[in-house]
């Protein structure tokens, strides 16, 4: 099996769908080829950290104290799937060098793609780091085992910027406008699931898929 997921590092949906689906895929012992589609939810963001709660507010024309409880809403739901996301913390910063290192680790360490995608994750919305800050990718990346001085060079050039533009620019032309969106390559079967739904629906959509069943089952 092959899943696309078209995910941004700023969003939380991102991050507990992907941790659903994982955990699907675990629960029915899938063999799992992973691949990244980028899409920047803010492209327009810098290295220097917006608040996240202000700008969720404009972003959504609310207030900031209902974007506040919207924000805590969004917290509960990811404790419920054992993540300790600290959403209202998080310093909300650029996601284009996060998503060029997920483009060079797919072609040169894709064993160690997923690890460094959950870990970045985890660095925003846990931990509350600048994920836009040269030395906490690299941070990142020494964790999953790759060299440093070969990161930070990586990092010092512009390298699969364009790659990451292109994601975003097919996504648009087909439709899509946000995060996250999943593509499902099962034998000759592709299901697409547009954001984010509960673990157990992502499971039964799976077994449709698998059983030859996915007729009967549409999320469009």
């Amino acid at each position: 099996m092959i899943i696309e997921y078209l995910s941004d590092f700023n969003c939380p949906y991102s991050y507990i769908g992907l941790n659903r689906i994982i955990s699907v895929c675990n629960d029915l012992n899938l063999d799992v080829e992973w691949e990244m589609k980028s899409f920047e939810l803010e492209p327009k963001l810098t290295n220097i950290p917006s608040n996240s709660i202000e700008r969720y507010a404009i972003k959504n024309g609310i207030s900031v104290k209902d974007a506040e409880r919207a924000i805590e809403e969004i917290e509960k739901i990811a404790q419920n799937e054992g993540i300790e996301m600290n959403y209202k913390n998080m310093q909300l910063v650029s996601s284009k060098d996060a998503h060029r290192i997920v483009k060079y680790l797919e072609r040169y360490y894709p064993e160690l793609t997923q690890k460094f995608v959950l870990k970045t994750f985890e660095y925003n919305f846990i931990k509350n780091e600048n994920i836009a800050d040269h030395d906490i990718l690299i941070e990142i990346t020494s964790s999953c085992g790759l060299d440093k001085n070969e990161i930070k060079e990586f990092l010092n050039k512009k390298t699969y910027s364009v790659e990451v533009d292109l994601d975003m620019d097919e996504a648009i032309s087909n439709g899509i406008s946000t995060t996250p969106y999943y593509f499902i390559n099962y034998k000759d079967e592709r299901l697409m699931i547009p954001g984010v739904f509960e673990k157990e629906a992502f499971k039964i959509a799976f077994e449709d898929l698998i059983n030859g069943e996915m007729e009967k089952k549409t999320f469009l």
